[in-house]
């Protein structure tokens, strides 16, 4: 199928999402989120953009960017090397860690930038990994708050506030109380998978007691019985989808599947 060319925001603002090879994981502790967070960071300065939102999730990312100097395709692609190369040294595996290509939408007017916002700052509470968003740390919803949020030079929060008030305590107060709002927003994403038995944080762990002295990362690579012998284990976990433990693994389902 023949790619097409990514039509241009008028307002240079897009949602983007990144996800790992067959939704694998992309992070496994805080030194990878701040390993991403520090090289996205690198690419804001060098390349002009602007961030007014970021998420990271187990297994893909989520940022609201505008686009200055450089297009968000070479700056994504700069970003997906740099954290790739990073994983494959740490982790001593190969191939591919992201999806061959980006999701992104264009946002054309303020009322959906807003509505982008409150949906990506709200992936954690509606994951049911915390009950509210500003107890996620790998997000930017902190620094719409007022609070510390890590790297603290990430974050352009102004021009969103300026929606609220122009009076900055004002506007943060007005900012969380639409923040947290119940929604049903929907926002380039697939809901189809959205309902997990277990969370992904309590399937990751439940996952990690079969696997014993393994790591996650280790099992692609294993040898085909010795990589059976462990899914078939992963498949006895109640409350797990196969579609789950694969993306969590970073393998394909039909392998769970064949196990």
């Amino acid at each position: 199928m023949p790619r097409y060319a990514r039509e241009k925001s008028n307002s240079s603002v897009y949602h983007v999402i990144i996800r790992g090879a067959n939704r694998q994981e992309i992070f496994h502790d805080e030194e990878d989120r701040k390993q991403f967070v520090d090289t996205l960071l690198k690419y804001k300065i060098k390349r002009a953009m602007r961030m007014y939102a970021w998420c990271l999730m187990g297994n893909h990312v989520h940022l609201l960017m505008k686009e200055e100097s450089e297009s968000i395709s070479l700056v994504m692609k700069r970003l997906g090397i740099s954290y790739a190369k990073y994983y494959n040294w740490k982790y001593r595996t190969t191939g591919h860690l992201f999806q061959d290509r980006f999701k992104s939408e264009n946002i054309e007017d303020n009322n959906y930038l807003l509505t982008v916002t409150r949906y990506i700052h709200q992936n954690p509470v509606k994951a049911g990994i915390v009950p509210c968003p500003a107890e996620w740390k790998w997000s930017s919803c902190c620094g719409y708050y007022g609070q510390f949020v890590y790297p603290p030079d990430l974050l352009d929060p102004h021009f969103l506030l300026n929606m609220f008030s122009p009076d900055l305590l004002i506007a943060r107060i007005r900012f969380k109380e639409f923040n947290e709002r119940k929604n049903n927003d929907q926002c380039l994403e697939d809901h189809d998978e959205s309902r997990k038995r277990l969370s992904d944080d309590e399937a990751r762990a439940e996952i990690r007691k079969c696997l014993g002295n393994l790591e996650i990362p280790h099992i692609k690579s294993l040898p085909r019985e010795q990589r059976n012998t462990v899914l078939k284990k992963v498949k006895t976990i109640t409350g797990l989808s196969q579609r789950q433990a694969a993306r969590i693994l970073g393998i394909s389902p039909n392998l769970i599947f064949k196990a």
